[in-house]
């Protein structure tokens, strides 16, 4: 069975990379570009892990966060945050909200984040 990734990403360009990246590496990916949606989107599709972006319509990647972070069913879900935003209290915020890995998206290419999903997820 193949294990499933939730890319939570309002920009389109990025969304589309990584969705293809990732299905080129076998996952089964599904994609939202919109906070208000993210969570019923979790909740549907029930990934293995989630690649959160932070600045989204709707609703903010740390919102999200925490949310997963307090319901049961997911509060194990490994999330990732690929976001823009790298100040240091950003990072800390969203590690103490539980993600599991904070990207700053310039550093970090779609081959790069697929190989550390892939390292999260084989451990």
């Amino acid at each position: 069975m193949d294990k499933k990734v939730l890319i939570v990403e309002d920009d389109k360009l990025l969304r589309e990379m990584m969705f293809r990246k990732l299905e080129k590496e076998g996952y089964e990916v599904s994609a939202v570009m919109d906070g208000a949606v993210a969570f019923d989107k979790i909740k549907e599709f029930k990934p293995d892990i989630i690649l959160l972006d932070l600045i989204l319509p709707g609703s903010n990647g740390f919102e999200i966060l925490e949310k997963v972070k307090r319901e049961e069913e997911f509060k194990e879900t490994p999330v990732i945050v690929l976001s823009n935003l790298g100040q240091k209290s950003e990072i800390d915020k969203g590690m103490e909200l539980g993600a599991i890995d904070y990207l700053v998206k310039a550093h970090f290419t779609p081959t790069e984040v697929a190989e550390k999903i892939k390292n999260l997820l084989s451990s």
